[in-house]
């Protein structure tokens, strides 16, 4: 049997450009037959791992840097530049015996590298005790690997939680993937709406009193509207990620579930300060499979009769949850329970909380109770 829990959020954005394409507008996505804003799940998965990370400690890193970073540690302590750059492009070259990792210009693994922070000071020390075969190997055209294979991809195999919660693909290194336990999907506006664009000036301060005009013109592209986002993660896989260890798995999920309640992608923040929370917050634990509720807006929302989205987006998610408990007869559905701006319970969406934390922190009770017996 697998478990998981989903998460389901309102979210109220104004002016903001979360997530831009290669123009520089804000992403859209065509649902139902007509036009909505998106954000990628890429660019809020980014946040919310990195809202993990400084949680529970243990900062990891997505780069192609490794061996430009383990040059630099070295070179900071005293090896010389061309040695210490030798010794990096080695890490990469020792990493497995396929030599399938390759170090490109400037120090650059062809492939993104998904590693633990402390990963590049072990990789240091192990180029340390290796320093005399680095330096005869220094030069030739074809060195060969340098560094001990077996050391070297246990660094670059091991995990930290976000490694275990999201994943990590590396098909060069046999036996470094990880199937990620979260799943986060794209957001959407759950009306229809379109980018808006925002003509602007700069004003020169040092202008004279005469002088007209402005030191600079252009125009930027906004959006504004309430979002669906879903995540889910897969508990059954979290724990075998970490061993079967329930203590850190709750600690690791509890924190998944704050991020994705509380983050928001950074993009133009000093321009538009879009710091909103949920309206609604949804959680439910399962044992077959996870369910979105995002179908509950591929017919658009339409404004109330004040002009706003949210209570008729609200309304619209808790009537199709209620669909959904009615065709699933509330199978396979230990617990669901819901907190938000409103003042009344919403039909649907199981128990009302009283707070953000106090829905998470019964999500994982139901889920991973103390006690270390799963629901």
């Amino acid at each position: 049997m697998s478990l998981f829990l989903d998460l389901s959020a309102l979210q109220s954005v104004p002016a903001a450009n979360l997530n831009r394409d290669d123009l520089g507008s804000p992403k859209t996505v065509k649902y139902g037959n007509t036009a909505r804003i998106r954000v990628s799940s890429q660019s809020w998965k980014r946040v919310i791992r990195h809202g993990v990370e400084r949680d529970l400690g243990e900062i990891a890193a997505r780069t192609r840097l490794v061996p430009a970073k383990v040059a630099e540690a070295l070179v900071g302590q005293g090896w010389p530049t061309d040695l210490a750059r030798f010794a990096g492009s080695q890490v990469a070259a020792s990493a497995s015996a396929k030599k399938a990792l390759k170090t490109e210009e400037a120090g650059h693994t062809s492939v993104l590298l998904f590693v633990p922070e402390s990963a590049i000071g072990e990789l240091a020390v192990v180029c340390a005790g290796s320093r005399e075969a680095l330096e005869k190997g220094l030069g030739k055209a074809k060195p060969g690997a340098l560094l001990p294979t077996d050391r070297i991809e246990e660094i670059l195999k091991r995990r930290t939680a976000s490694i275990s919660l999201l994943g990590r693909m590396l098909a060069e290194l046999p036996g470094a993937n990880v199937d990620g336990a979260a799943q986060v999907a794209h957001a959407f506006t759950t009306h229809t709406s379109e980018p808006q664009r925002d003509y602007f000036t700069a004003v020169d301060d040092w202008l004279g009193d005469t002088d007209t005009g402005s030191g600079h013109l252009s125009t930027a592209e906004f959006s504004a509207g309430v979002f669906y986002r879903f995540a889910t993660v897969n508990i059954t896989d979290l724990l075998t990620n970490l061993d079967g260890d329930q203590k850190v798995a709750r600690t690791v999920l509890a924190s998944f579930a704050d991020q994705f309640v509380m983050s928001l992608p950074q993009a133009k923040k000093n321009s538009t300060a879009p710091h909103t929370l949920p309206d609604l917050v949804f959680a439910a634990v399962r044992t077959q499979r996870p369910i979105s509720l995002a179908a509950a807006f591929e017919t658009p929302v339409t404004a109330d009769r004040s002009g706003g989205f949210s209570g008729p987006s609200r309304t619209a998610l808790a009537t199709y949850a209620r669909n959904i408990n009615r065709l699933t007869a509330g199978r396979n559905r230990p617990f669901h329970g819901h907190a938000g701006v409103f003042e009344e319970a919403q039909d649907g969406l199981g128990t009302m909380h009283d707070s953000y934390p106090g829905l998470i922190d019964a999500a994982v009770d139901a889920a991973l109770p103390e006690s270390g017996i799963p629901a």
